[in-house]
């Protein structure tokens, strides 16, 4: 079972193995600078070195939040493509599979628009060998994309890159998913599978939500104790076509509950 957490690189990259570690992880996340400022990776050859040298994983690189491959707005557009280009070179240095990223907001131009954009962004990167995309679903509030699996999909449809998928349960349970009971779940990945395929999901953020199914509010919850509940993460953790795919909590890290104790959850669940 691959599960662990989004953790820190501060102090270097290569501290994030020792910080997985003391949460009882086995794979995980990171941002390789801050998501807030359009600032690039810095870390150095050693570093990367020591990184490489970790036998946890996979791991996967979040891009910055200030991304936005939907925009109509062509500085904004070339900002974006450009600080997702150093996340994938910085992958490839670090051995890192995966360089998750969100679609953006379309701002005006429209769902087809604001998709057709970041297929043609997604097309100006140069993603090197072993390392993969994955176009990340989202919570839908106002123009931002990715809250419908067709939107997926389409975004695959009008790139030539071969980007592959993450889905984070609270984003999708925001967006109108039921992933509250295991009826809801089987439903849910039901129709992932038909509309984008479950073989192209190769993460899941694993989080529940603090806001009801639909509301499109965008905040995490720990794990079964959000409106998702323990029966509904628990039909997550446990469903057969979700086996092998590396499961990352972006929790809240409050309460005296913090990442281990999310872990552990996620453990005794897949146990039961």
């Amino acid at each position: 079972m691959h599960v662990g957490a989004h953790v820190s690189v501060a102090g270097g990259v290569d501290n994030a193995i020792e910080r997985q570690v003391d949460v009882g992880g086995n794979c995980g996340q990171i941002f390789t600078a801050s998501p807030q400022v359009w600032a690039g990776p810095s870390f150095d050859d050693e570093e990367a070195a020591a990184f490489r040298d970790s036998d946890l994983g996979p791991w996967v690189i979040h891009a910055s939040y200030l991304v936005n491959l939907a925009t109509p707005k062509e500085d904004l557009r070339e900002k974006s493509v450009a600080s997702l280009q150093d996340e994938c070179d910085a992958a490839e240095r670090l051995g890192i599979e995966f360089v998750n990223v969100h679609l953006g907001a379309h701002t005006g131009a429209g769902v087809d628009g604001g998709l057709t954009n970041a297929g043609e962004a997604i097309n100006e990167l140069d993603v090197p060998d072993g390392v993969t995309l994955l176009v990340e679903s989202d919570a839908g509030s106002g123009t931002k994309l990715g809250g419908e699996f067709d939107h997926l999909a389409t975004v695959r449809e009008r790139t030539d890159e071969d980007i592959e998928f993450c889905l984070d349960t609270a984003h999708a349970f925001a967006a109108g998913y039921d992933f509250s009971t295991p009826e809801g779940v089987a439903e849910s990945l039901g129709e992932f599978e038909d509309v984008v395929g479950l073989d192209s999901l190769r993460c899941v953020h694993l989080n529940d939500s603090k806001h009801a199914c639909g509301t499109h509010k965008d905040e995490h919850a720990h794990v079964g104790e959000g409106e998702i509940g323990t029966d509904g993460m628990r039909a997550v953790v446990n469903h057969d076509a979700l086996a092998d795919v590396p499961l990352v909590l972006e929790t809240p890290t409050e309460d005296g509950k913090s990442y281990a104790w999310n872990i552990e959850r996620v453990k005794e669940f897949r146990e039961e």
